[in-house]
């Protein structure tokens, strides 16, 4: 299945020039991973699964005013989310160095300026409380909470993609918290509002 096809089979509707930037970032990515190995979506159509995975949450969540992903790896879900909210503010935190080179990269040639990359752990970054945080198989819901402490406020939101698990790990937590699961195949998208 094309990125075409695969967007419009998910209803996903994205102006000309972010589609253009999806069809750039596959063929980088591609290079880049035969390469340095930063992803295990080798083949273009994993390539494009992962594309749609990343995205399809802004069908139903807001573009927020700045948004955080936690443990971005080869650009899944942050740098693709920043492609589609252009205006959004975006850090992608992570700490290996391959990995964090890549998204430097793909920023650059993406032109993203809108996107800072803060090779780190998540839990020594200094900034102002973003709207939203995403993470996608970092950790479990509680210690991605605990670790996004110092960069949240009760105004955050949090979109975790979780597997089959994320029932269990939500009765884990604090039960005043309001949130959604939306259900899309395998992924569980958790909205914690």
């Amino acid at each position: 299945m094309t990125l075409k096809e695969a967007l419009e089979s998910s209803n996903i509707e994205l102006e000309n020039h972010k589609v253009e930037k999806l069809y750039l970032f596959i063929e980088q990515l591609q290079w880049y991973n035969s390469v340095h190995n930063i992803t295990g979506a080798k083949t273009k159509e994993a390539i494009i699964d992962n594309i749609i995975d990343s995205i399809l949450p802004t069908e139903f969540i807001p573009q927020p005013k700045s948004l955080l992903d936690v443990g971005t790896g080869a650009g899944f879900p942050g740098l693709l989310l920043s492609i589609v909210w252009d205006e959004s503010a975006t850090t992608l935190a992570e700490p290996i160095n391959k990995r964090a080179s890549f998204l430097r990269l793909m920023s650059q040639e993406l032109e993203l300026p809108h996107v800072t990359i803060y090779k780190n752990r998540v839990e020594n970054l200094e900034a102002k409380p973003f709207k939203l945080i995403s993470s996608r198989a970092v950790t479990n819901t509680k210690l991605l909470l605990d670790l996004t402490a110092k960069v949240s406020n009760n105004e955050t939101e949090y979109l975790f993609y979780k597997g089959s698990k994320v029932y269990e790990e939500i009765e884990t937590l604090n039960s005043q918290l309001k949130y959604d699961i939306v259900r899309k195949g395998k992924r569980n998208y958790l909205w914690i509002k």
